[in-house]
């Protein structure tokens, strides 16, 4: 199959600096509704994935992201919510991008183009065979992921990728690939719009289904959550007065006394 960037072709609009705000907002937000439709085409593969990152953790595995740019960040974004979000340890869902934690912030000049630091990079958390790896890359083209996930492959670790180009060397690379065409950015190659909400929106999948099948949503109550604010110690509290039908006071001495939503309503429960 010849392969495409649909990701750098032109963009459909032309003189975007004569348009009014009025008109670019218009013709972003018309571009961004195409994003779920292109993603409901891929739900077959997402799935697959997914099946295979849940038996994996239940296995004692992890999950890693691997990107450069805009695709690492947003695997360290999904990664990094997870602990607080469900209560898993910390290192159960790792991101990690091209040129380390400085990238994260800003640009690391030719990071990306290295295919043997990934490798390096899973390396230092003893990557292996119980694990499973994604890489993301919305061209499907950036070395340092397509370097990683052959090296991963090498060492029989299960391999996935979410990408926004049909045919590309990285799903070809990837055991379990996810291709969400989203097709030309409203600003020619800017991949941090429409692909990056595609990619964004695609881990939402990955790790929320993953958390439900791993138990760590009860009813839809994030039960496990991490109490980090008073905002979540509220929600914590009317989470117990919902599910187990008590005042505010009784709620918030079981959650002080507990420190867990789960453990509050099962400690109710055995009483």
């Amino acid at each position: 199959m010849s392969f495409t960037r649909i990701t750098e072709q032109s963009s459909k609009y032309e003189h975007l600096e004569k348009m009014s705000i009025t008109d670019l907002l218009q013709n972003i937000n018309n571009e961004d509704k195409t994003v779920p439709l292109a993603i409901e085409k891929a739900l077959p593969q997402i799935e697959s994935l997914v099946k295979r990152v849940v038996d994996r953790l239940k296995d004692g595995g992890r999950l890693f992201y691997i990107g450069a740019g805009t695709s690492g960040r947003l695997g360290i974004v999904d990664a990094s919510e997870c602990p607080p979000t469900f209560g898993v340890p910390f290192d159960l869902v790792i991101g990690l991008i091209a040129g380390g934690d400085t990238a994260i912030r800003r640009a690391v000049e030719f990071a990306e183009d290295d295919s043997e630091q990934a490798w390096k990079d899973l390396s230092e958390y003893n990557v292996n065979s119980k694990d499973v790896v994604v890489g993301i890359a919305a061209s499907g083209t950036t070395p340092y992921v397509i370097g990683g996930l052959e090296k991963c492959n090498q060492n029989s670790i299960l391999t996935g990728c979410i990408t926004c180009n049909e045919g590309s060397p990285l799903a070809a690379v990837a055991q379990f690939p996810i291709e969400v065409v989203v097709g030309p950015e409203f600003v020619t190659g800017s991949s941090r719009m429409k692909a990056g909400t595609a990619q964004k929106l695609v881990l939402n999948m990955i790790s929320t289904a993953t958390m439900i099948q791993l138990g760590r949503v009860k009813g839809n109550k994030m039960v496990d959550m991490q109490l980090s604010n008073h905002k979540l110690v509220d929600r914590g509290v009317r989470m117990i007065m919902d599910e187990i039908n008590v005042s505010q006071e009784v709620a918030s001495a079981l959650l002080e006394e507990h420190k867990n939503v789960r453990k509050a309503i099962e400690a109710y429960g055995n009483r």
